[in-house]
């Protein structure tokens, strides 16, 4: 892939698209976008009870074609990256999430706090 165009979209990223927040803009046409089920699931669950099943299913249905899946690798190398940042307290979805955007050298996009400054991350508010 290459880190380009090219994003790891978090739960956060996805919900900001979805919502139009103007930040998010340059990052909802033209992009490669990569995730995961269970960022689809932390989404899935916010809407739902934001705006019910039926708001919380078309998003759901609108990201999983750009779901890749999770091998057993990926979750090591992400519970050994949360160990190490223990003091964090980052999310293990979250950890899944960076790990493999690094995997597939592609940024790492969020509006969360605690990633921050890690190197791979783009970084939007």
């Amino acid at each position: 892939m290459g880190l380009d165009k090219s994003f790891f979209f978090d739960t956060y990223a996805l919900y900001e698209v979805l919502h139009q927040n103007p930040n998010y803009q340059e990052y909802s046409t033209d992009v490669s976008i990569i995730t995961t089920k269970l960022q689809l699931m932390e989404l899935h669950y916010i809407l739902l009870r934001i705006y019910g099943k039926e708001e919380a299913d078309r998003a759901f249905e609108r990201f999983k074609e750009f779901c890749v899946e999770i091998d057993d690798e990926t979750i090591k190398q992400a519970t050994t990256f949360r160990h190490k940042h223990h003091t964090r307290k980052l999310s293990y979805i979250d950890c899944i999430g960076y790990v493999l955007a690094r995997k597939y050298q592609v940024h790492f996009l969020t509006g969360d706090e605690q990633f921050k400054d890690f190197d791979g991350v783009k970084f939007v508010k």
